[in-house]
C-alpha cells in the first residue's frame, strides 16, 4: 500500500487531501491473485500483478503476508480494467495524498490507481498506469528501459499474470523497507544468469550504487528461469 513518492514537490494537483499509514492500514483488504483474475477475466489489454504477490507467483507459493495487492496496465487501457469493476469507486494517490480519480485522471505523473468499494470505504486494488508506447512498456523511471508486453508479463500458478521479477524489484530497490530486502533475498537464488544481468543493468542506471548491485554480482546463478 505505498503512496508511491512522484517527485513533483509543490506542483501537486489542488484538491487532495493528505493519508497516513494508519488510514492506508486500516482501510486496505487486499484482493488475493487469483481473485484479481477472476474479475479481470474479459480485460484483453495485457496486465500483471506487482509487487509481492508478483515474486510469489514467480517463486511459485506466497512466502509472506500481503496487506494490499498491485497490477500494472498500460494507462490507455485503464478504462477497460474500469469498466469491468462496474459498481466500485476509484481514488488517485501519491505524495501521501489521496484524489478523486475524476479530479486527477489526466495528470501525467499520477499513476497509483486505488479500487474503493464505496460502501465500505475499503480497498481492494492497486492499479498503476504505466506509461508505454502502443504495445512496448516504458519504465518511469528511465525510458529508456523498455519492454513488449509480451516480454514484461509471465503467467504464474492458475494461470494468474504477473510482471517479471527484474522489474518488480527495481521498482522496489527505492524504497528498500525491510520487506524489500526480503524480498530481494528469497529471489535472487531464482533468478537465471539472464535475470542478474539485466537488474544488474538497469539497477546501475536507476540507482547508481545500490546496495543490491554486490549482491547480484556474487550470485552465481542456477538454471534458467
Amino acid at each position: 500500500m505505498l503512496v508511491s513518492s512522484v517527485g513533483m514537490g509543490d506542483e501537486l494537483p489542488v484538491g487532495g487531501r493528505p493519508i497516513g499509514v494508519e488510514e492506508c492500514e486500516r482501510r486496505w483488504e487486499g484482493w488475493g491473485p487469483e481473485q484479481v483474475f477472476a474479475r479481470l477475466a474479459e480485460v484483453s489489454a495485457p496486465w500483471g500483478v506487482v509487487g509481492g504477490w508478483a515474486l510469489d507467483l514467480f517463486g511459485g507459493g506466497q512466502a509472506r503476508v500481503h496487506a494490499d495487492i498491485e497490477i500494472a496496465v498500460p494507462r490507455a487501457a485503464f478504462g477497460e480494467v474500469a469498466a469491468v469493476l462496474r459498481g466500485y469507486e476509484w481514488d488517485v494517490v501519491g505524495e501521501d495524498t489521496v484524489w478523486a480519480y475524476a479530479d486527477v485522471a489526466d495528470h501525467p505523473e499520477l499513476h497509483q490507481t486505488w479500487l474503493r468499494d464505496p460502501a465500505t470505504g475499503k480497498y481492494h486494488l492497486d492499479v498503476f498506469r504505466e506509461p508505454h508506447d502502443g504495445d512496448r512498456w516504458i519504465c518511469r523511471r528511465d525510458n529508456a528501459i523498455t519492454l513488449p508486453y509480451t516480454e514484461l508479463i509471465e503467467t504464474g500458478p492458475g494461470g494468474v499474470p504477473y510482471v517479471i521479477p527484474e522489474v518488480v524489484l527495481l521498482f522496489k530497490a527505492k524504497a528498500r523497507r525491510a520487506k524489500d530486502d526480503g524480498d530481494f533475498a528469497r529471489t535472487l537464488p531464482l533468478l537465471s544468469r539472464h535475470r542478474v544481468a539485466r537488474l544488474s543493468e538497469w539497477l546501475a542506471r536507476v540507482h547508481p550504487g545500490h546496495a543490491w548491485l554486490a549482491a547480484l554480482a556474487a550470485r552465481t546463478p542456477v538454471g534458467e528461469r
